[in-house]
């Protein structure tokens, strides 16, 4: 059974108890209780987390520049994908929560967009402001930057860094540097810019590295009960995961000529009874972007790239929600939106 946690449904579940209106029923209305009715019935209790001794749970935020594998190192350190990535910079655009239990620690990892720097458009904006409110309230920030490397870029993300949050320097892409004996004069610099709590030279596609960070991290972790249970690997719906796969293989499969500026809305999203499978679900998106010359470009010849992105799609949702996954793509063009600040929050951007 898939262990995506189901949000959207759950917070209209409780949307719906907490409204209390009339039913109706074929020409029968019935009528919610009132109050005397209510002071009758019995206190419902509801349950809190029992503390465990020993159990260590908090809130760890991935930040850095674009492009410095965020999204794959939340993946790794999950243990599944839940994040996309592409070679495109600023492919993540949502804040994303990965959670990984293990012993009796629980970590709640939180990716975030990388931090936009040159160009100051609605969508940008709306990015940035995911950062900064992400850093704001965690238990531990593991700044991530490429292993020898530091830009401005870097420093714009580094400044936002609030004092008494414990930092963690993740040096990433490890296996690019080929001189390691000028990794301990660069840390050495690192320090003076910051001071770090501890240098994490690593790689996010070495088990090993994975391993050791997670017992680093953990040691920041709070002692206080899991918040979540101990088999769910994130927060976000699977609507939500459903139009990230769409965006991923929309911009692997087109490369750096199509703009960034494209993006993904779920049209449809609906779950039914399988006839070979436990589940099945069929989804429509539609893929949104600036141009008409863009929506040649994602169609393909004879709609090919079109397929291919629905292929690839399907594919991956299958092996992530488990279940048998029919979709339709369809691309629209809506000139200027990523400027637009009403239609970036329409596209469900904060």
């Amino acid at each position: 059974m898939s262990t995506v946690k189901k949000t959207a449904e759950t917070e209209r579940t409780a949307q719906e108890q907490t409204l209390r209106r009339p039913v109706q029923i074929a020409g029968v209305t019935i009528q919610p209780r009132d109050a005397g009715e209510d002071a009758a019935l019995p206190a419902v209790v509801v349950p809190v987390p029992v503390p465990v001794a020993g159990q260590r749970c908090g809130l760890v935020a991935i930040v850095g520049k674009p492009n410095v594998g965020k999204s794959t190192l939340l993946n790794a350190l999950v243990g599944q994908k839940i994040s996309i990535t592409s070679r495109k910079a600023q492919t993540t655009r949502h804040r994303i929560t990965g959670i990984r239990t293990q012993g009796a620690a629980q970590y709640v990892f939180v990716d975030t967009p990388g931090f936009q720097t040159i160009h100051g458009t609605a969508l940008n904006k709306s990015l940035n402001k995911t950062v900064v409110g992400a850093v704001s309230d965690v238990d531990l920030v593991l700044f991530v930057v490429e292993a020898g490397s530091f830009t401005t870029a870097d420093a714009k993300v580094l400044a936002l860094l609030k004092p008494g949050i414990p930092v963690l320097l993740v040096a990433n892409k490890l296996d690019n540097v080929h001189r390691r004996g000028d990794i301990a004069p660069w840390l050495q610099s690192m320090q003076e810019r910051h001071a770090f709590n501890e240098f994490v030279p690593m790689s996010a596609k070495q088990s090993k590295d994975i391993v050791r960070l997670l017992d680093i991290c953990e040691k920041y972790l709070p002692e206080q009960p899991w918040w979540h249970a101990e088999d769910e690997l994130t927060d976000r719906s699977e609507k939500f995961l459903a139009s990230e796969m769409v965006r991923e293989k929309l911009f692997r499969l087109t490369g750096d000529e199509l703009p960034y500026t494209s993006t993904v809305v779920i049209d449809k999203f609906e779950e039914e009874a399988g006839r070979t499978a436990k589940r099945m679900l069929r989804i429509a998106a539609t893929i949104v972007v600036e141009r008409e010359g863009h929506k040649a470009m994602v169609i393909g010849d004879k709609g090919e790239k079109l397929k291919r992105i629905g292929t690839e799609t399907r594919v991956e949702l299958e092996k992530l929600l488990d279940a048998k996954v029919f979709i339709e793509l369809w691309v629209k063009v809506r000139s200027g939106w990523a400027d637009d600040e009403a239609r970036v929050r329409s596209f469900g951007y904060e």
